[in-house]
């Protein structure tokens, strides 16, 4: 049964398997872990151990019955697909030097793997390599894989990374970083979408920043031994801080939770509070199962993680989804869309303050009945900056004429049925219009819009506003007054294998707004560009360069870049601001998802290289696009050259 409910997780994080040992009554090994254990699957080997292709051809000279774990008919389809993850025998070693060996393994590891896809199993648990060298390993999975239905493959890996920084530069050839042999095979193997990893967590972990780099890989199990266990005041087993938090990390990536190995705790004759479900130690007569006490405690670890807060329920189904940006002065916005950011309180709660300091600024106290400001939405979409603007001005006590300039003719028709409905007719005009081309018969003290993007100015808020700055008074005001891009490098296997999947140059070119979930920060964002109004510079091009270095921390290890995450953070006025950037993002806003920009050949970073990223934001009359690359520590070519796969249209 599930470890627990969450209120809003419904991912296979809530389900715990066990790791058992061969045996070829496979109906009481689901019995005995399933329904007496409380564990939701089981990893149990597939073929005996004592199974040798060789061996087997010596003795009877023809090829015998395969030793499996019984009959695809000893269990129905679906247990086999729902409770099985089959483990390939852990006696295999494809790079041996024992070319016996080496035979031997190759031909069980394809005979196992095609038990598995007979009998349906969801995945196949893979021994970890044995060596630093795998490539006949990869090469023989590879194969597996060309031809593979939906099955996933495990490779188990041990979570391992010896901290070098007390180690001398003599023995540092001796350093072992186990996410460097998952590197190496997942090269190999083409980053096939269906090769992924189960970790076997041991008792001493690397560090926190060496851990994190996971999180963006396809890990989708985490193997965890009793020898893990510590042991509380109560004589239960427990897992230490730094587990306790990794394992809490499983659960918010849907990692699932396997156990494994003989129990290390001589537990007291008392039932454990741990669980609300616990039984006695003997049911109907049986003997309880030697890992429930573990399970228990994993489902305590469960139960007492945080509810996800309501704002991630809602956008659970766009985690690591990818999207294309909206081209908003090319396509008018659809109802949906303008419902959607309507609905996000906290934007409009910041404009609303941004306003109301403007127009404190703009009009003292003493002349607040006699002059009235002028204020102009420009694209008013339907009407929720022109709500705050009077909202504002109500609650600053100021006098407000306002321009609400828009030019989808669809939302013009609903601004004037929320004018009229709220009886704004002597407040509000509306303009149906492009901003750039409208005749202002007067002009503004107070410019207010809403065209930012995930990147700030993807959405061309620069070229917009600058054809709206001539309505805009010498000394008038912008809102936002300006705003600035971050990206940052990071792991992001499932995004990159998703845009892999399109099999072109185009989609590696473009630019992606996505929820990021199951990715890896691997250092602090940088700012990219930023864009001030009124513009007032004599230059008012808006082609932009930069060239950013990012260092990526030494206890980290290597790692895998495969694009960049972009957000942007914008000052409305003052100190009033509003932005996704992760360090200072604004809590409880859900209109702008970050940006991707993938990489076309994922890069590698090695501890202590530094990596050189090349931005640029390109205009012509008729569209705006960026270019970006990798120059070291090793170049990668400039994407989206000439805007030919991604722009933005004018």
């Amino acid at each position: 049964m599930p470890l627990g409910e969450r209120a809003g997780d419904k991912s296979e994080s809530r389900y715990c398997g066990v790791e058992t040992q061969f045996n070829d009554d496979m109906p009481h090994v689901l019995a005995f872990n399933l329904s007496h254990g409380s564990f939701d699957f089981v990893v149990a080997p597939l073929m005996d151990p004592a199974y040798r292709p060789s061996l087997m051809q010596k003795e009877s000279g023809v090829s015998g019955v395969l030793p499996f774990a019984g009959s695809d008919l000893v269990l129905s389809p679906s247990q086999w697909s729902s409770h099985v993850v089959g483990k390939i025998s852990s006696w295999i070693d494809l790079d041996s030097e024992d070319e016996i060996l080496r035979v031997d393994s190759e031909i069980t590891l394809k005979q196992e793997i095609a038990w598995a896809s007979h009998l349906s199993l969801q995945a196949c648990l893979l021994p970890a390599p044995k060596g630093n060298s795998c490539a006949n390993y990869a090469r023989c999975v590879n194969q597996i894989l060309q031809g593979l239905n939906s099955m996933q493959l495990w490779l188990r890996i041990p979570l391992v990374k010896t901290d070098n920084d007390t180690m001398d530069v003599v023995n540092s050839s001796n350093l072992d970083d186990s996410w460097e042999i998952w590197n190496s095979f997942r090269l190999l193997c083409e980053h096939h979408s269906q090769l992924s990893v189960a970790l076997d967590v041991l008792n001493s972990l690397p560090s926190a920043n060496s851990l994190g780099r996971w999180f963006g890989e396809s890990v989708r199990a985490a193997i965890i031994s009793t020898d893990c266990f510590l042991t509380n005041a109560r004589g239960y087993p427990c897992l230490s801080k730094r587990h306790q938090k990794l394992v809490s990390g499983f659960f918010n990536h849907s990692i699932q939770i396997v156990l494994s190995g003989e129990p290390v705790h001589s537990l007291p004759r008392i039932n454990s509070d741990l669980a609300a479900n616990n039984n006695d130690n003997n049911v109907d007569g049986v003997q309880k199962h030697p890992l429930r006490p573990y399970l228990d405690y994993v489902g305590y670890l469960y139960q007492r993680m945080d509810p996800l807060p309501e704002q991630e329920r809602f956008e659970l189904g766009y985690r690591d989804f990818l999207q294309s940006p909206l081209q908003p002065l090319m396509d008018n916005l659809e109802a949906q869309t303008y419902e959607t950011f309507e609905k996000d309180t906290m934007k409009y709660i910041q404009y609303q303050r941004a306003i109301c300091k403007a127009l404190q600024d703009r009009v003292p106290d003493d002349k607040a009945s006699s002059v009235t400001t002028v204020l102009m939405v420009v694209g008013a979409g339907r009407g929720p900056l022109v709500r705050a603007s009077l909202q504002a001005a109500e609650e600053t006590g100021r006098k407000l004429k306002v321009y609400a300039v828009e030019k989808n003719p669809n939302a013009v028709v609903t601004l004037h049925s929320l004018v009229k409905l709220e009886g704004w007719e002597n407040i509000v005009s509306i303009i149906s219009s492009d901003m750039r081309y409208w005749d202002a018969p007067e002009k503004a003290d107070i410019l207010v819009s809403e065209l930012l993007g995930s990147f700030g100015d993807n959405e061309l808020s620069p070229e917009c506003l600058d054809g709206a700055q001539r309505l805009l008074k010498d000394d008038g005001i912008s809102i936002p007054s300006s705003y600035t891009s971050f990206i940052q490098p990071v792991t992001a296997s499932k995004l990159y294998n998703d845009v892999k999947s399109h099999k072109d140059v185009a989609h590696f070119e473009t630019a992606y707004v996505v929820k990021l979930h199951n990715i890896a920060r691997l250092a602090p964002p940088q700012p990219v560009f930023t864009f001030i109004h009124p513009n007032r510079s004599i230059d008012k091009s808006n082609n932009r360069y930069t060239k950013l270095q990012f260092g990526v921390s030494s206890d980290t290890g290597s790692a895998m870049i495969h694009g960049f995450a972009g957000y942007f953070d914008a000052v409305l006025y003052k100190e009033v601001h509003l932005g996704i950037e992760p360090s200072t993002s604004t809590p409880n806003m859900f209109s702008w998802f970050p940006i991707f920009f993938p990489l076309r050949t994922p890069i590698s970073l090695h501890p202590g290289s530094s990596l050189e990223v090349h931005f640029w934001r390109c205009c012509r009359p008729s569209k705006v696009w960026y270019e970006w690359t990798v120059t070291s520590p090793s170049s990668s070519p400039i994407h989206n050259t000439n805007g030919r796969s991604y722009w933005v249209g004018l």
